[in-house]
């Protein structure tokens, strides 16, 4: 038996009792006639003693131990004298008498501790021994319990859990597919699913009125922080369902977790805003809501006082900074640079001070007179000692820069409390949204999601104003995941087709099958699917879902670890019938 206890366990109950561990070593400490070192394992630390005067063999060998040496001892529990309140072990050590050396250990590129000295391109190489550090044991931890609790509520929903394919026909709309050659069929593909959405609407048509999936998806798109080409999601579907429904149902599995994970109750019902509003407020379809700094929009007050940017402008609005109209030249000058840089897009930034003894000062006093400047200070609330911050351009892109400015000055002011969530719904998302490169129009979500029915007599009329009964949590900025009613009806999918630019003849190839089931009873149904990865990262407090994945790619796509992608042999090429371009 390689250990009769763990080395999270032990307490002032087991003193006097004889105990074998097991584990890696954490650090040593020589204190003349004393050694001591900190065995680790996943649940916890614990003190082990060698003493010079009773064994100094045994002591002789311990200070040969390297930091990640695995060894097992053997001794008796006993009371420290000196205590350390904040290790659940701290009372007690183990008085050692037998050492074994299980395994030694190279010098570790890194060290192994909550606050490593290792960068994360170096702790990605050597994920294995990065997934030891305390912080990353927890948060895979923290996945399991969620993966558990989930699994719970949903099974007491009378949901059932079906795997579906993982190799499976490309489907060109939306991100990019990853595609797999078949040796069995010369120069045909199968493609790795971006989700398992064909497959679980085929699952109400076949009957089972509530499915779910903890499914890995995949996607060859480019990466960021909440992105990975290879995610889990948890995916939903249900029969006879609509967009209540499915936000009561899984609205339940959000307080679900809340309170299982976090010790959280959430009792009011979590709020709804329109796409239009969370863009016009906040402008963006995942809004933090933890704080205020709402978008104005002063258009209409800007106009005809020969300013070229803003009367050149699709659209001009602000934000108010509470209690910051102290701000210096020099970080207005600094907010400035941040919305001018490449991924805001933003061309400059006007600033008013309303200052404390109510005088007003403005970047643009050359062109606005004070009577002008107390409209804005007016329309926007903004109150004596607030610094008012103005964007002009494009709508949609000027509104999504002053999104990034209201988080910029967020975290500047520190007004967010990391240990509070606020969770709600954006629905009414538009069905349709235009590309100006290939002058057509893609579905927001998916071809399969249903337009309001009182919008399907735009669908030829005016398809850009057609809204769908799409949704998306959103909890502290982090879009979580999304949903909508689906189109159960051959002849409304056949529009929607249409709409979309398909051919019959393309529709049939892509999606025939789809098409098929409808002609047997196919029943009214809505789904969701969220990002776990997301989720998690959002409950540990992580920006990166990098950090709640065991082996994660970095931002290039690749496994630092087991340097993959790699290149293949010749033979299994001509295996494939593929050649290499340039090889």
């Amino acid at each position: 038996m390689y250990r009769t206890h763990t080395c999270g366990e032990l307490n002032l109950g087991y003193r006097n009792i004889d105990v074998t561990l097991s584990g890696w070593v954490q650090r040593s400490r020589n204190l003349g006639g004393m050694t001591f070192i900190d065995l680790r394992d996943r649940y916890g630390i614990t003190q082990l003693v060698f003493d010079l005067d009773t064994d100094s063999q045994l002591c002789m060998k311990a200070r040969e131990m390297g930091r990640e040496f695995v060894i097992q001892v053997s001794g008796k529990v006993r009371e420290r004298s000196s205590k350390n309140p904040k290790m659940p072990t701290g009372e007690i050590e183990i008085e050692v008498g037998k050492l074994n050396v299980l395994n030694p250990s190279s010098l570790p590129p890194f060290t192994i501790e909550d606050e490593s000295d290792g960068g994360e391109e170096l702790r990605m190489k050597y994920r294995y021994l990065d997934l030891r550090r305390n912080p990353m044991k927890k948060n895979l931890e923290l996945r399991h319990r969620m993966a558990v609790e989930i699994r719970k509520y949903l099974d007491e929903q009378s949901f059932l859990e079906i795997e579906t394919p993982m190799m499976i026909r490309s489907t060109p709309e939306g991100a990019r597919d990853f595609v797999v050659p078949s040796r069995m069929n010369p120069g045909e593909f199968y493609a790795l699913p971006q989700s398992p959405q064909i497959f679980k609407q085929l699952l109400m048509v076949a009957g089972f009125d509530k499915y779910f999936q903890i499914v890995r998806c995949f996607r060859d798109e480019d990466l960021r922080a909440d992105r990975q080409p290879e995610f889990t999601q948890v995916d939903c579907e249900m029969s006879f369902a609509g967009q209540e429904d499915v936000l009561n149902t899984f609205e339940g599995l959000a307080r679900h977790l809340f309170y299982k994970i976090k010790n959280i109750s959430i009792n009011e019902p979590f709020p709804r805003l329109t796409f239009r509003d969370a863009i016009e407020q906040y402008g963006t379809d995942k809004p933090d809501i933890r704080f205020g700094m709402k978008l104005v929009e002063i258009s209409d007050l800007v106009k005809g006082y020969d300013f070229p940017v803003f009367e050149n402008a699709g659209y001009t609005g602000g934000i108010v900074a509470e209690n910051c109209a102290s701000y210096t030249r020099k970080q207005l000058d600094q907010l400035t640079g941040y919305v001018k840089r490449p991924q805001i897009g933003a061309g400059g930034m006007v600033y008013v001070r309303y200052n404390s003894d109510g005088t007003i000062k403005s970047s643009v006093d050359k062109f606005y007179d004070n009577q002008a400047l107390r409209k804005w200070i007016e329309k926007t609330g903004a109150r004596p000692g607030d610094l008012l911050l103005i964007l002009s351009g494009e709508r949609t892109r000027t509104q999504t820069a002053l999104s990034e400015l209201r988080l910029e000055m967020s975290r500047q002011l520190d007004v967010v409390n990391q240990d509070d969530y606020a969770p709600l719904w954006v629905i009414d998302f538009p069905l349709f949204e235009w590309d100006e490169e290939t002058n057509r129009f893609y579905a927001m979500h998916h071809p399969f999601t249903s337009p309001r029915h009182e919008d399907i007599s735009l669908l030829d009329s005016d398809p850009a104003s057609v809204r769908a009964y799409a949704y998306d949590l959103v909890i502290n900025g982090v879009e979580i995941g999304g949903g909508s009613v689906r189109i159960h009806d051959e002849n409304l999918q056949k529009k929607m087709f249409e709409k979309l630019g398909f051919t019959d003849e393309q529709a049939r190839k892509q999606f025939g099958f789809l098409m098929d089931a409808f002609h047997y009873g196919a029943p009214p149904h809505a789904g969701v699917a969220f990002g776990f990865d997301r989720w998690v990262a959002v409950f540990s407090g992580s920006g990166s879902i990098r950090d709640v994945i065991a082996f994660p790619k970095n931002n290039s796509g690749r496994d630092l670890m087991s340097d993959s992608p790699s290149t293949i042999t010749g033979e299994q090429l001509r295996e494939l019938g593929l050649q290499i371009r340039g090889r």
